[in-house]
């Protein structure tokens, strides 16, 4: 499959970025905010929809999506739609400045960690690394037509992802997004880790060969 951008309706919500990484995340994060509830909803059926409809998408194994924050798109929908095969689990905060993860049911124990977001209440030896994904959806604050991320400024997800810089998926990386989070460029870094799709509720974005 030739690489592709497909992000039809979007000219109105471009955002000419600011000269820095701070102002455009900062930028985006409010338009993200702006969203009314009942388009949340919407978007978060569209997203579910395109996420489970990538040519990668795996039929057994573990998946990693996130506890939606500050405006991110919600993932109950994709969760809830999920083949049978497929175990969810949650980011886990570790000691060493990396993320685990954890197999996770709607209804299982929550505790919130020490940026106040939910995540399951495990023992550390419950939870997975990264590499044992077949496949992370990874919020972001925006991104661009290239496939480039802006996270939150935190690195979380760049350093527990740093071995993909030099090793193919698996586990396939894929960002979830509202499409007015789209902006024209997304100021990179060396330790940035380029995804392999991202996903909004309008369209769909795949690099390269992603077959």
């Amino acid at each position: 499959m030739e690489a592709f951008s497909f992000f039809p309706h979007l000219d109105a919500h471009r955002v000419n970025p600011p000269p820095d990484r701070a102002s455009l995340r900062a930028a985006l994060r409010e338009r993200r905010r702006a969203l009314g509830a009942a388009q949340r909803i919407v978007a978060a059926e569209a997203l579910a929809d395109r996420l489970l409809a990538l040519p990668f998408f795996p039929r057994s194994g573990c998946v990693a999506g996130y506890w939606a924050v500050d405006g991110e798109i919600g993932l109950h929908a994709f969760q809830l739609r999920l083949p049978a095969g497929i175990r969810y689990c949650l980011p886990v905060l570790h000691p060493d400045g990396r993320l685990r993860f954890a197999p996770w049911r709607t209804g299982a124990p929550l505790v919130e960690n020490r940026y106040g977001i939910p995540e399951p209440d495990v023992a550390p030896g419950d939870t997975l690394a990264a590499a044992e994904m077949a496949l992370l959806v990874v919020p972001l604050t925006g991104f661009d037509a290239d496939g480039n991320r802006l996270g939150m400024g935190g690195g979380w997800y760049d350093r527990s992802l740093a071995f993909r810089r030099t090793q193919a998926p698996p586990p396939w990386l894929v960002g979830a997004a509202f499409a007015t989070q789209r902006t024209e460029t997304v100021p990179t870094e060396a330790w940035d880790v380029r995804l392999d799709a991202i996903c909004s509720e309008t369209g769909t974005w795949l690099a390269g060969d992603a077959t």
